[in-house]
């Protein structure tokens, strides 16, 4: 696993998108996201662009701790890493923003 991150905006909504590559990957996965999402398989391109839709993506990822570990294992970053990034995007927890 890498180094501890520090996650600024840009990082953390680019860490959900890989997030969301993840989920696109297994037609399973995808469709128990968007059904709970209630968001329309047109619609999540143009969502992707929003960073609560990213903190949802990251959400949903972190509340499986089996997808967790898996996407965490994916990316090659430890499961905490997730959740720091989950926080950037919340506004809460250790990140640093862009200035």
């Amino acid at each position: 696993m890498n180094k501890p991150l520090k996650y600024n905006q840009e990082a953390a909504e680019a860490l959900a998108v890989q997030a969301l590559g993840f989920l696109a990957g297994d037609d399973e996965r995808l469709e128990r996201f968007l059904s709970l999402s209630g968001i329309d398989p047109t619609e999540v391109r143009a969502a992707a662009g929003h960073p609560g839709f990213l903190a949802g993506v990251l959400d949903h990822i972190m509340s499986d701790e089996a997808m967790l570990v898996a996407f965490a294992e994916q990316v090659g970053l430890a499961p905490a890493e997730i959740a720091k990034a989950h926080s950037a995007l919340t506004g809460g927890g250790d990140y640093q923003r862009n200035t």
